[in-house]
């Protein structure tokens, strides 16, 4: 997110979207429902080194790489989701 962005979200000239969010969650460790509604702990806690890994690499990359990376994850979530309704239907 440019500055810009951040002060049209802070004006109330830019929406806060859902990819907005999960970036917010993801890179703070910050809860979605707590995010969203205030209900609940405020952070995530995990005790996945996979996942601590991958966040302390994520921190390591260059904005650009970072959005690339976020897009990639989007992608394999589409995927994963297309091939689970795949077996749903018995295909």
């Amino acid at each position: 997110m440019s500055n810009g962005d951040v002060a049209g979200i802070e004006f109330g000239h830019n929406h806060v979207n859902d990819r907005i969010i999960k970036l917010i969650c993801f890179i703070f460790h910050v809860s979605e429902p707590w995010l969203k509604t205030e209900n609940g702990s405020m952070f995530e806690e995990t005790d996945d080194p996979l996942a601590e890994l991958a966040f302390d690499t994520f921190k390591k990359l260059k904005p650009e790489y970072q959005e690339y990376i976020l897009k990639q994850i989007d992608l394999l979530l589409e995927i994963q989701h297309k091939e689970l309704e795949k077996k749903k239907d018995g295909l």
